[in-house]
Order: C-alpha cells, then sequence, then structure tokens
C-alpha cells in the first residue's frame, strides 16, 4: 500500500529560472524519466489562482481522450441495451 502511495506522489527534478523570452529548461533527470524528446508537443495547463503549471505530453492527452471514448461509446451501448456480447 505505501509502495502504491509512494508511487503517485509528484517527483522533485529541481527548480528552473525562467528567461528573458518566457522559456524555461526541463531539467535532464525529468526528461529522461519522462521520455521528452526533442520534438515532443507539450499541453500546458494551469491550476487554480494561477499557482500551478502542469505540462503533458500530448500524445498522452490524445490516448487518454481516445479511452474515455471508448468507455463512454461502451456505457451508451449498455444504457441502449445492445451492448456487444463479451467473448471468452
Amino acid at each position: 500500500m505505501q509502495d502504491e502511495l509512494t508511487e503517485r506522489m509528484p517527483v522533485f527534478y529541481g527548480s528552473v529560472t525562467v528567461g528573458e523570452r518566457g522559456q524555461v529548461a526541463i531539467p535532464a533527470e525529468a526528461r529522461r524519466e519522462q521520455e521528452i524528446t526533442p520534438g515532443d508537443k507539450l499541453l500546458a495547463f494551469g491550476g487554480p489562482e494561477r499557482k500551478i503549471l502542469v505540462f503533458i505530453k500530448a500524445e498522452s492527452v490524445t490516448e487518454f481522450i481516445t479511452g474515455v471514448t471508448q468507455i463512454v461509446t461502451q456505457v451508451e451501448h449498455i444504457l441502449k441495451g445492445d451492448a456487444p456480447e463479451e467473448s471468452e
């Protein structure tokens, strides 16, 4: 149980300084562990009260939305009563 909780905790990679043009460098350890490579697209999301900034790889968001869409489709079929039978 403790291991699961530890795995879900955010990781602190260090600090960054915002440059004159608003740019920051992502720490090397973060890039390695998060598999961020040159050319990757990151989406930036702001949190409540403008105190949190989160970057998420665009491909991860696409995969998440695809998965949610599939689940919604399955639920719609169930609600309509025409859910496909599961194969064993």
